[in-house]
């Protein structure tokens, strides 16, 4: 996945890139795997957050004419890649806004690239 910051809303405003030096391996690095890797665990939200890097932007009702789900299931999906840090989530009125979190992505990849 290529994960881009160049966002053209501001609903989930880009951070600048920050290395991380945190170890990946130990127990917590291995928790933290675990977290990630349970948050996708659903080919639905692997969907998800593909959709979310695709379109490189923050998405509101957008995902929900795309997936072949009610728009609770996938609000359910969103909130469990919110918990684990993978999306973030901004209110915009009646609605709430998503978009891809680069920095957990990243060290999502990290941790499974350390395996």
């Amino acid at each position: 996945m290529d994960v881009r910051l160049d966002m053209d809303a501001t609903c989930c405003a880009p951070r600048p890139p920050a290395p991380d030096l945190r170890p990946v391996e130990g127990a917590e690095a291995e928790a933290e795997l675990a977290m990630f890797a349970k948050a996708i665990g659903h080919p639905l939200r692997v969907r998800i957050l593909r959709l979310l890097v695709e379109k490189n932007r923050c998405v509101c009702g957008e995902l929900v004419d795309e997936l072949p789900v009610a728009q609770s299931t996938v609000s359910q999906h969103l909130k469990v890649l919110k918990d684990a840090g993978l999306v973030q989530g901004e209110i915009d009125g009646p609605r709430v806004c998503y978009c891809i979190e680069p920095r957990a992505l990243r060290r999502f990849k990290a941790l499974v690239g350390a395996l």
